[in-house]
């Protein structure tokens, strides 16, 4: 079979993703380091692990169970004091990732790192470590892992709506992920030129994944913001060839200013919002190809990055 009519090993670690949050959610269950309810937590990580904690955060706030910041590792504010620090590593040899938590030590305060390989040295840099060995990646282009980490965090918060409003639980997003992995892409979105990715509460992290993922897979020109500043500014760049996605529940009015424009609208609530960048990453892997790019090799990138 030649390479070009093989699925990319993005590609083939995209489509694992319903199993692997599955297998997060009973993993959270028997975990017993995750943030207790009260405790005044800060979550950290560098690029899409990034997003990821700035999604959880905003989902930890919304249920009610404390206050929670999210920083880029290397923005972390040490003169802070918080309860617990979780640091989302998937290599587990990230320079600014281990350089906070081993400023950390001594402070009083808990920490627990979200790895995928446990032969790394977060493994003795956190107090405790929730390896998600199964969700690992050969890919360079986060997906499996950086989602697998949300999923385990947001299972950790407890069931669906009960927790958040309108949030379904890890399970029913699988599911919708199902769905997400199998319907084709619209041809509008696949032939735009631009794209900009909107979220609102969590789903900003998930927005501004998005258009990471676009950008290292694909080269692409993407932007993302929250939903409700799009019309702050933003919306000047929207025309005929160019798309507006919107994570989640749309704005009132918002598809309205955006057919005013000439651009192309994605809204697919009620679909949970985490498989919804599902569809985003198929689509980031749809472009490079297109283009004639490889996604597992995207340009100037490396798995890990490790300052000397």
């Amino acid at each position: 079979m030649s390479r070009t009519s093989r699925p990319s090993r993005t590609a083939t670690e995209i489509a694992t993703q319903p199993a692997s949050w599955r297998r997060a959610a009973e993993a959270a269950a028997d975990f017993d380091g995750l943030p207790r309810p009260g405790e005044r937590v800060a979550v950290t990580g560098c690029g899409t692990s990034w997003f990821m904690a700035i999604a959880y955060a905003a989902l930890r706030e919304a249920a009610g169970q404390g206050e929670t910041d999210a920083f880029a590792s290397s923005e972390f504010p040490l003169g802070r004091s918080y309860d617990r620090v979780v640091a989302i590593t998937r290599s587990g040899t990230t320079t600014e990732v281990l350089e906070l938590l081993d400023a950390l030590k001594g402070r009083g305060v808990a920490t627990l790192a979200l790895t995928a390989d446990p032969k790394t040295p977060v493994m003795a840099a956190a107090d405790a470590v929730a390896v998600l060995d199964w969700a690992d990646e050969e890919s360079v282009v986060q997906t499996r892992f950086a989602t697998t980490a949300l999923a385990f965090l947001r299972a950790g918060l407890g069931a669906g709506p009960d927790v958040v409003p309108g949030l379904k639980s890890v399970a029913d997003a699988a599911v919708d992920a199902e769905l997400a992995l199998t319907e084709p892409l619209p041809e509008a979105v696949l032939a735009a030129e631009q794209w900009t990715f909107l979220g609102r509460g969590w789903t900003y992290g998930l927005a501004l994944e998005a258009a990471l993922k676009m950008r290292e897979a694909a080269g692409a020109w993407t932007e993302a913001y929250p939903a409700m500043e799009y019309r702050h500014g933003p919306i000047a760049v929207t025309g005929p060839g160019r798309v507006a996605w919107a994570f989640g529940e749309l704005p009132e009015g918002l598809a309205v200013d955006v057919a005013q424009v000439g651009g192309v609208l994605v809204a697919n609530a009620p679909c949970d919002p985490l498989a919804d960048l599902v569809r985003a990453q198929r689509l980031a892997v749809a472009i490079a190809e297109a283009k004639g790019y490889d996604p597992d090799r995207p340009r100037n990138l490396t798995r890990s990055v490790i300052l000397g």
